[in-house]
């Protein structure tokens, strides 16, 4: 890094820090007034009519409640993307902040209240300041935690309208120093899918179970049957998860009920481990129903796809942070993680990087989907001098 790029990534933190206590402001107002999926009609307001003033194109309800803003400058050819989630998840806020949730039942447990202020704080200073060439696109989008808004926006032509050579995204991750970017390249989160299992049995009476075939020992078996895909199908240096996160059956002791359902999350780090679980989970379904004499039902629904970061567009985000922040705040290849992320599918179409900022590591902190979580002010200058650098960068004004 060269004297005037150091300066000039020091001021571009100085510049950011300047702006932070607005943006904190908004993102303790989002924070106040959480949204679920496609419900998200408070925020898209706020954000459209900030981006609106600035001076972007704003293009409001792609996928029911996103905003996308576009902002060209100069004639450069090249076109990015960069996206924040903004929806809440349906959970009873416990932090006793001054600017908690308003909304019963409803809170920012993820800190995509922060991704949105972050990405507007950016926004504001490229409009004003930023010293770019070419086609600057932000895509403020809802639904992610579980409604697929990302999809949504694709398949209603957020590409096919908004062309991006790449498309990066930022999620906070606590337990990382606060501040801090962690990155990696190839599959960085896994693939979810969701299985429901109905065992059809026939009901009986309980001191009778030869007259019955009972559901309830069928799922028993099934439950400690499918432990055996992942110890001895899945290979062990690879990543693969199958969780049962609920069994429910009967109603008395004394009754052998008509049916069982087991619901599962599945989860893997890649495409080929993905399939293989698919496949084994409905072999060994069906064999263990019919062992027992009962039917098995499987309803097998795709969630969101393996987060696969490309190579080059990661190398690039990398290098961003290391001209930002300097390499000890720098996590060059952090670990894969079992959580999924719709942007998975944003991926798919485009070249792009996901990264995580810290949103801390001290005593006392909080993992997200918490009732007692919360977004990490500190990180609305950095994430946004991160947005800013990465779209100069990738952005370049050709040189005279």
């Amino acid at each position: 890094m060269t004297p005037d790029m150091t300066t000039s990534t020091a001021r571009k933190l100085q510049r950011m820090q300047a702006l932070a206590d607005e943006f904190i402001g908004i993102r303790q107002r989002i924070h106040q007034h959480p949204e679920l999926a496609f419900e998200e009609h408070e925020t898209s307001q706020l954000v459209a009519e900030r981006l609106q003033a600035w001076g972007y194109q704003i293009e409001r309800g792609l996928g029911g409640t996103g905003v996308v803003a576009q902002l060209q400058r100069g004639d450069g050819g090249k076109r990015l993307g960069l996206r924040a989630d903004m929806d809440a998840l349906p959970i009873v806020e416990a932090t006793g902040l001054p600017y908690a949730s308003r909304r019963a039942g409803v809170m920012h447990a993820c800190g995509h209240d922060g991704h949105t202020a972050m990405l507007l704080a950016a926004a504001r200073q490229l409009a004003h300041g930023g010293q770019f060439s070419g086609t600057l696109n932000l895509i403020f989008q809802p639904a992610e935690e579980g409604g697929g808004g990302a999809l949504r926006m694709i398949e209603e032509g957020l590409f096919r309208k908004y062309p991006c050579d790449a498309v990066f995204a930022m999620h906070n991750g606590p337990g990382v120093p606060q501040g801090g970017l962690v990155f990696r390249d190839g599959p960085m989160m896994a693939s979810s899918d969701y299985v429901k299992i109905t065992l059809h049995g026939r009901g009986g009476h309980g001191a009778e179970p030869h007259r019955a075939a009972d559901p309830i020992v069928a799922a028993s078996s099934v439950v400690m049957a499918l432990q055996t895909i992942v110890s001895r199908n899945a290979n062990p240096m690879e990543m693969a998860l199958i969780t049962v996160g609920a069994l429910n059956a009967g109603q008395a002791n004394n009754v052998i009920p008509q049916t069982a359902v087991l619901e599962l999350t599945v989860r893997a780090l890649t495409r080929e481990m993905r399939e293989l679980l698919e496949r084994r989970i409905k072999a060994l379904v069906a064999a263990q129903a019919d062992s027992f004499g009962v039917r098995a039902e499987i309803d097998y629904r795709r969630g969101y796809s393996v987060l696969v970061n490309t190579p080059a567009e990661t190398a690039f985000a990398r290098d961003v942070a290391t001209e930002l922040l300097g390499a000890e705040k720098v996590d060059r290849h952090g670990p894969a993680l079992p959580a999924s992320e719709d942007f998975s599918f944003m991926l798919e179409q485009v070249p792009g990087c996901y990264l995580i900022i810290g949103n801390g590591d001290g005593e006392g902190g909080c993992s997200v989907h918490n009732p007692g979580y919360d977004f990490n002010d500190g990180n609305i200058a950095i994430g946004s001098a991160y947005w800013v650098h990465l779209a100069e960068r990738f952005l370049a004004v050709a040189s005279q």
